[in-house]
C-alpha cells in the first residue's frame, strides 16, 4: 500500500505528480514529520523556500533547489506561504529498477542540490505527460522519472567527489582525461603529467582503486571505444585504429585481440546482419 501524506488508499498511478501549492496549502504550509515505507519523493522548489528536516538533518530549499527523499526517511516541511514547485512520488519499483548498483546506492540516501537544465526539462515533460493521456503514457512517465532520478544521483556523485580523498579525486580525473583524449594516443606519462604526478604515482593510485595498472586501464578504455566504433559504424578497421592513436593497423588488431579475445573483424561480424 502506498500512502501520500494525509491520504490512504492504493497508489493511483505509475508515478504521482502534483504542485507544492496544492499539497502544502491544505496543511497550512506545514507538513509534520512522517515517512513512506514504499515510496520515494522528489521535491523541486520553483519559487519560494522551505525549511526541511530529513532524518534529523536540516535542509533549506530555495528557488531552483530539489530534494530527493528515499523511502523510510523521516521528513517534515515548513514552507513559505505561496510556494510553487513540483512534488514527484515514485513507487519503489521505479527507484530500484536501475541496473547500476552505484546509482541505486546514491538513491538510498537523501539528495539536495540545484536542479540543472536537464532536470528542469524532464520535470516539465513529466508534468505535461502526467496530466495527459495516450497509449504509452505509463512507460513514458517511468522513463522520464528514471531520467530525473539518474540526474539527481549524478549531482549527488559530483558533490561527493568534492570531499573525496585526494587519491580518489585523482582517479576520477584520470578517467575524465582518458575520455577527453582517447583519440590522441596519450600514454601513461601524458596522463601523469596532466595530473601533475609521476607515472609511478599514477600506477599506485590506479592499482589501489581498481586493481590494475594505469597502462592496462588506459588500453581497456581505448578498446571499449574501439568496440563501439566497430559495432555502430562502418569505418574501416584501420581507420578506427588511426582515430584511437594506433599508427600501425596490424598492431591495433593484435592489441584488440589481446584485450577482447577476438579480432576486430570477428567482433564486428557479430553485429552484422
Amino acid at each position: 500500500m502506498f500512502n501520500l501524506f494525509g491520504e490512504t488508499g492504493a497508489f493511483p498511478d505509475v508515478i504521482h505528480c502534483e504542485r507544492i501549492w496544492d499539497r502544502a496549502r491544505l496543511h497550512d504550509w506545514v507538513i509534520s514529520p512522517h515517512r513512506h515505507r514504499e515510496m520515494a519523493q522528489l521535491f523541486h522548489m520553483g519559487r519560494g523556500a522551505a525549511e526541511v528536516r530529513v532524518d534529523g538533518r536540516e535542509v533549506r530549499l530555495a528557488d531552483g533547489d530539489f530534494l530527493f527523499v528515499p523511502a523510510q526517511a523521516v521528513h517534515g516541511f515548513a514552507f513559505r506561504q505561496g510556494c510553487e514547485g513540483l512534488v514527484l512520488s515514485f513507487p519503489l519499483t521505479v527507484v530500484t529498477g536501475f541496473a547500476p548498483d552505484a546509482l541505486r546506492g546514491r538513491l538510498a540516501r537523501p539528495i539536495h542540490g540545484a536542479a540543472d537544465p536537464r532536470m528542469l526539462s524532464l520535470l516539465d515533460q513529466i508534468a505535461a505527460t502526467f496530466s495527459g493521456t495516450g497509449p504509452f503514457r505509463a512507460p513514458l512517465l517511468i522513463a522520464l522519472a528514471q531520467g530525473v532520478l539518474a540526474i539527481a544521483a549524478e549531482i549527488a556523485l559530483r558533490k561527493a567527489e568534492e570531499v573525496e580523498p585526494l587519491s580518489q579525486r585523482r582517479m576520477l580525473e584520470f578517467d575524465r582525461l582518458i575520455g577527453a583524449h582517447l583519440g590522441e594516443g596519450w600514454g601513461m606519462e601524458d596522463y601523469a603529467s596532466a595530473l601533475s604526478i609521476t607515472p609511478g604515482h599514477l600506477n599506485r593510485i590506479c592499482r589501489a582503486a581498481i586493481g590494475e595498472s594505469a597502462l592496462r586501464h588506459i588500453e581497456a578504455a581505448v578498446m571499449t571505444e574501439a568496440s563501439r566504433l566497430l559495432a555502430f559504424t562502418r569505418l574501416p578497421v584501420a581507420e578506427i585504429g588511426y582515430r584511437l592513436g594506433y599508427a600501425d593497423p596490424p598492431y591495433f588488431s593484435r592489441r584488440f585481440r589481446a584485450v577482447r579475445g577476438e579480432t576486430p573483424t570477428a567482433y564486428r561480424a557479430r553485429f552484422d546482419g
